[in-house]
């Protein structure tokens, strides 16, 4: 558990050139009252996957779907990968 809502997997963590740092984990997701609530790495990569993933939404660092159902699972599955691989290339030797 990440706080008291976030159920991650893995963990990493970071430092910005600013000086923040913190841990987080590689993915999560929460199962919020209005939408699922899903943490992947931002990127490229994420919004070439997104575009064939089904119907969400996006804010600055999650994406929301209303349920399962509304997504391809094979897309979920890449999402995942990518983050996983991207966190670790750039945040290595956690």
């Amino acid at each position: 558990m990440w706080g008291p809502s976030i159920i991650g997997f893995g963990h990493y963590h970071y430092k910005y050139p600013s000086g923040h740092e913190g841990d987080a984990p590689l993915v999560g997701f929460s199962p919020r009252k209005a939408k699922i609530s899903l943490y992947f790495a931002t990127g490229a990569q994420r919004e070439h996957l997104l575009a064939n993933f089904g119907k969400h939404t996006t804010g600055k660092a999650c994406v929301y779907i209303n349920k399962v159902a509304d997504i391809d699972p094979e897309v979920l599955k890449a999402l995942i990968k990518q983050s996983v691989s991207f966190l670790q290339e750039t945040y290595p030797n956690q």
